[in-house]
């Protein structure tokens, strides 16, 4: 008898049964011509939290890597393993990816595990702790000149994270250049779990919005774009 996890077998059943012969033909192109997705996804490890799922994105759609509290580390050259980074480079360099997206969510375990370290990080792990010290300069930042002023402390360092993530994407140079050339965009997000709400950061104000309020301002400027000039405007 195997000790695999039944729930996970019983799962693969439905996925052979429902899904997979429903789109086995695209299945079959993946495995032949290889993936060509234009969006990565860095995202946080938590179980609750599913990028495919968020954006109802199909195999091959989305390029994901996921870590602790959804961190981007700068760029550094030499020692250790750089598990996100070597992702970062396959995505960008090798994929071409055309967008990044840092995805944060609401009751991030390893912010709150931050915030209540209290500075003593050797306490949350061997590897969780030297890890979350990431978020530090998101910290300090925050607490310097505070963005959502009014937030609760624990969704204003989930947010101030993301920022701080997409500074350390620039530190990458092979991100930096496309981005400067306008081949690359990089985006912050934020998904509310239980609510099941997605905000944006707005990359001017760096204000996190309502997604379903800049899907509506995005048809609102599709339409007007396609409703042709009258005789007076086109004098």
């Amino acid at each position: 008898m195997t000790d695999f996890p039944k729930e996970l077998l019983a799962g693969y059943g439905l996925y052979k049964e429902r899904i997979y012969s429903q789109f086995e033909e695209e299945y079959q192109n993946l495995a032949i011509y290889g993936q060509e997705p234009e969006v990565m996804v860095i995202s946080c490890c938590d179980s609750r939290v599913t990028p495919e799922g968020i954006f109802h994105a199909q195999p091959g759609e989305l390029f994901v890597v996921r870590n602790v509290a959804n961190l981007v580390p700068p760029f550094t050259q030499g020692g250790g393993t750089h598990g996100t980074s070597a992702a970062l480079e396959y995505a960008v360099t090798g994929l071409k990816v055309k967008h990044l997206v840092v995805l944060g969510h609401c009751k991030c375990g390893g912010v709150q595990a931050f915030r209540e370290s209290n500075g003593k990080l050797s306490k949350t792990g061997q590897f969780v702790g030297p890890w979350i010290k990431m978020l530090e300069p998101a910290a300090i930042t925050l607490a310097c000149t505070p963005v959502d002023k009014n937030e609760d402390p624990q969704l204003a360092l989930e947010y101030a994270g993301i920022r701080q993530s997409l500074k350390n994407l620039m530190t990458f140079p092979f991100i930096e250049k496309l981005v400067t050339q306008g081949n690359l965009h990089i985006h912050g997000a934020w998904f509310d779990i239980g609510s099941g709400s997605l905000r944006v950061m707005n990359k001017e104000t760096e204000i996190f919005e309502d997604a379903q309020d800049l899907r509506a301002r995005m048809k609102e400027q599709e339409t007007a774009e396609h409703v042709p000039a009258t005789a007076e405007e086109k004098k």
